[in-house]
């Protein structure tokens, strides 16, 4: 009965007290009497069950009133109101979640606030509109987590679309040794090395389906370690040192991307220009990226990945050669 007593009286600090609301014993006493089967309990030993919450480590702060009474309030509950909000509003945003899985999870969050705080946090929250993968992401992530711990291989089924926007899962034997979960542009990663060719291998967390554990692996395999920016989720097949001519207006899009790898100056021949120097992986993804900048961004050196860029523009510029060019007209 005591126990059962301590939990209520804990869960009533927790519930209906915080930085700016206290309450008193005899409030405490009249939660008791309407919303459990404790019977009548005396001020003595609700002071005496706060002494010993105090005691296990629960922060319970007492503040003495006008009449000699006394007033409780508990004001942290492991997370700060803006913690929760932070974590509310992450879950809303999160477009792998259904609504009932996120329903669930803002539930959980309204049991770390108080009422006050609970009014506040629905007033943040939405459910993201739209639609969420079939599959599981969080089975997903909490298997392949399990594998990882016990330094197992991993076996799956990978889906992909086909012309029908059906996606279609391929099951077949994979020598995977799982290394390491990544998120990337809103996505989550499994990053694999293969234990037959020794290279990465990259899958999307949310296209695994049938996931399970293969034989221990033999060995702990490492990824390897990164020598410059990578501008997307796949491994490079070198890095190379870049100088770029970009545009001022993209001068945060870069320093974004490339972070503590890149340097900057001014280009003094160009005034609306800067220079970019990185260490930057190179493979496909890299093209692309550059590509999607036009003609604000432009490859100075070396030499050998300018000539590249340019021949991947000459491929694309000849898929249009049927278009004439315009010409002026007079008069």
């Amino acid at each position: 009965m005591e126990r059962e007593r301590i939990i209520h009286i804990l869960e009533f600090l927790s519930r209906y007290t915080d930085d700016e609301k206290s309450a008193t014993v005899k409030e405490i006493q009249t939660y008791l009497a309407a919303q459990t089967n404790v019977g009548s309990i005396s001020p003595l030993s609700i002071r005496r069950d706060i002494d010993s919450l105090i005691l296990a480590g629960n922060q319970i702060e007492i503040e003495r009133g006008p009449h000699n009474t006394y007033y409780y309030r508990m004001p942290s509950r492991g997370f700060t109101f803006n913690e929760i909000r932070f974590l509310a509003d992450s879950v809303s945003i999160n477009k792998f979640l259904s609504a009932e899985q996120k329903q669930r999870l803002f539930r959980k969050f309204e049991g770390l606030c108080s009422q006050a705080e609970v009014r506040k946090l629905i007033g943040r929250i939405t459910i993201s509109e739209v639609t969420p993968p079939s599959l599981d992401l969080l089975e997903n992530l909490e298997r392949i987590y399990q594998i990882l711990a016990e330094h197992q291989k991993i076996n799956f089924a990978y889906g992909k679309y086909n012309t029908q926007k059906q996606m279609v899962y391929y099951d077949k034997k994979r020598e995977l040794i799982p290394c390491r979960v990544v998120y990337f542009n809103e996505r989550f990663y499994l990053k694999c090395v293969s234990e037959e060719t020794g290279q990465v291998r990259t899958y999307r967390v949310d296209r695994m389906k049938n996931i399970t554990a293969g034989e221990k692996a033999e060995v702990c395999l490492e990824l390897p370690k990164r020598e410059g920016a990578v501008v997307d989720i796949f491994e490079p097949e070198r890095y190379e040192n870049i100088r770029l001519r970009v545009s001022r207006e993209l001068l945060d899009d870069m320093l974004e991307q490339l972070g503590n790898y890149a340097s900057i100056r001014d280009d003094l021949s160009h005034p609306d220009y800067v220079i970019v120097r990185a260490k930057i992986g190179i493979s496909y993804g890299f093209y692309r990226w550059i590509m999607k900048y036009g003609s604000t961004v432009e490859i100075l050196s070396p030499e050998s990945v300018r000539r590249d860029f340019a021949e991947k523009i000459r491929q694309v510029c000849h898929m249009y050669d049927d278009i004439p060019e315009e010409s002026d007209s007079e008069g």
